[in-house]
């Protein structure tokens, strides 16, 4: 059956708010908090769910959803496995962005800085908030490697089950978390016309930033 559909004739006008420099904060962070704030007022469906892009040591470019897990005043937090094809990666080149779209407040925010892992102590605490289901997946998914089916993964649930029995699940040593810490953060908020409004912060030498407006 042949679906017709008229790509480039899909679009969508944005009226809902403006976004000026007198009513930002000095700090991102603080920024992105009051539009966190009202993002998750909003009862947007999993709204800490950003697109996370990572890159080779030569270059080449990977991305995919991840979730947000902690927002700390000096970057935001994710977990994964260590050795998936985004930890290999950021082991080789330290350097990501993430991308939150929040289209019911028409509202989108651009991450990028540096990545390192956040503390053990932080992993395991983390870890062991987790549901049952997920602790146990965390230790019988070899992430990004190639499986033969997906009894493989079945298989590894009934293992784990019965190594652990339920009882206390330590973290596996390859599963924990990073902190993207931000050298420039985009605010963009959609207006009509296409003429955007989009207020980048940049970090500066001081350890301060500094507040452009860029075209649409």
């Amino acid at each position: 059956m042949e679906i017709a559909t008229d790509v480039a004739g899909i679009r969508k006008e944005y009226r809902l708010q403006s976004l000026v420099e007198k009513d930002v904060e000095p700090d991102p962070i603080v920024q992105f908090k009051k539009w966190w704030e009202q993002a998750t007022a909003s009862n947007i469906e999993e709204v800490n769910a950003m697109t996370l892009a990572t890159c080779t040591r030569d270059g080449k470019p990977s991305s995919r959803i991840v979730l947000l897990k902690e927002i700390k005043k000096d970057g935001f937090v994710f977990f994964t496995n260590y050795n998936s094809k985004k930890g290999k990666q950021l082991n080789d080149n330290p350097f990501a962005s993430l991308v939150f779209f929040w289209k019911e407040l028409e509202r989108q925010v651009r991450i990028e800085g540096t990545v390192e892992k956040v503390s053990a102590g932080e992993s395991d605490k983390y870890f062991s908030s987790r549901p049952l289901e997920s602790r146990i997946g965390a230790w019988s998914s070899p992430q990004s490697e190639v499986i033969e089916n997906r009894e493989v993964l079945e298989s590894n649930v009934a293992f784990y089950n019965e190594e652990f029995q339920s009882q206390n699940i330590p973290r596996p040593e390859n599963w924990g978390g990073y902190i993207v810490r931000p050298d420039l953060i985009e605010f963009w908020q959609g207006r009509p016309g296409r003429l955007h409004d989009r207020l980048q912060y940049i970090s500066n030498e001081e350890n301060s930033w500094i507040v452009e407006r860029l075209a649409p």
